[in-house]
């Protein structure tokens, strides 16, 4: 009991340079849980891709469309259970800040290849009724104040011209993976548009999602998909829906990675402050512990003063740091488009590690100057001074 005692008094010692060191720890911490959430929340997509699920694309890039005729000849491959299509549109919503996803799709098909966005039939049937129509995921609701029977007004880029949506649905997330800040409305209304301006670009379709009766048969699946269009003017690359999502991350890929790496750099300045904090405080205390030593206390006693005094400060920092990370990465949540990150929490992973880090440094940032203390005799302790 004397003993955590003595670590309480000396870790307050010096009030002002404990506070500021769990300050910086819990600093530190807030920024790691951060970073690590955006890390997650961009893969977020990744791990709710379904195994049964395939992507067919234009083989050249993502960008340039398939034919709408595709769909019949790729619905007749063996194991293939149903096929549908989406068109990316894109526009201009308020302002080019207000970016989500707006994506021109097959309302017959989409929900039934997608159970995972949750609409209320009376609400389907609705949309696919009206041409004009749209459903809105829950995200977009929360942050817009979308309701039944309101109008979308978006100007269009990749489709000039103003555009207006009837909001006729609105989609819940099944899953916690699950994107709620989606807008999704009739490719026929699309299509018959460009049939009157741009004929060239009616009949298109951006790619195909195949839902296969078999996980594993989605290489075979693949491969017949592909060689059907080879040698065509619109070539076709087909893959699982979780490597098309990773495909699609790529290209942020250097910029995530370093993003968590940083991350995890965080940790190694945890350590270095918390380090430094208890070299100075060790330095400080040279006589007092020879003194410690001549009434008897063990080289365990000591091993405990310093261990527990590091402890004790980074165990409060990383607390610290913990409750103020969950309103911090709320707050960082609000400011940022919802379309950028659809599902952004710190996952139980993220908290694991960096309580686990905090508990680490404490006891790494303990090592040196516990050996420092335990190879000091105790004449040359009596002599320190400083």
């Amino acid at each position: 009991m004397k003993v955590f005692k003595l670590i309480f008094k000396n870790a307050l010692r010096h009030k002002l340079r404990t506070v500021l060191t769990v300050i910086g720890i819990a600093i530190a911490v807030m920024a790691f849980a951060l970073l690590r959430t955006v890390v997650t929340a961009w893969y977020v997509g990744v791990e709710a891709s379904a195994a049964n699920r395939l992507i067919t694309r234009q083989a050249v890039s993502f960008i340039f469309p398939l034919p709408y005729a595709y769909r019949d000849q790729i619905s007749k491959i063996p194991g293939v259970d149903q096929v549908t299509f989406a068109n990316w549109f894109q526009g201009v919503y308020i302002d080019k800040n207000q970016f989500f996803a707006r994506m021109a799709v097959d309302a017959e098909t989409m929900f039934d290849m997608y159970p995972e966005f949750v609409v209320d039939p009376a609400e389907l049937e609705a949309f696919k009724r009206e041409r004009n129509a749209c459903i809105v995921g829950t995200g977009l609701v929360k942050q817009y104040g979308f309701k039944i029977g309101d109008v979308i007004n978006i100007d269009g880029d990749i489709y000039p011209g103003t555009w207006a949506f009837v909001v006729r649905g609105i989609y819940k997330p099944r899953d916690k993976t699950t994107d709620p800040t989606q807008m999704l409305f009739h490719w026929q209304y699309l299509d018959e548009r460009m049939r009157q301006e741009d004929a060239s670009r009616s009949g298109q379709v951006g790619w195909y999602i195949i839902r296969i009766n078999d996980p594993a048969q989605s290489a075979v699946v693949s491969e017949q998909v592909d060689a059907l269009f080879k040698n065509s003017r619109a070539e076709t690359k087909t893959e699982t829906e979780r490597a098309f999502q990773q495909g699609f991350l790529a290209a942020a890929g250097t910029i995530i990675g370093s993003m968590n790496f940083m991350s995890f750099v965080i940790i190694g300045i945890i350590m270095l402050v918390v380090g430094n904090t208890m070299i100075m405080s060790a330095r400080e205390r040279t006589s007092e512990y020879a003194v410690f030593k001549t009434l008897g206390f063990s080289a365990g006693h000591m091993v405990g003063l310093i261990l527990g005094e590091s402890m004790f400060i980074s165990v409060l920092g990383g607390g610290l740091g913990l409750a103020l990370a969950v309103p911090f990465v709320a707050g960082f949540e609000a400011v940022v488009p919802k379309g950028w990150f659809p599902v952004f929490m710190i996952e139980p992973i993220t908290i694991v590690l960096a309580g686990s880090s905090a508990i680490l440094v404490g006891i790494l940032a303990a090592l040196f100057p516990i050996q420092r203390t335990l190879r000091t005799s105790i004449v040359d302790g009596l002599r320190h001074i400083g």
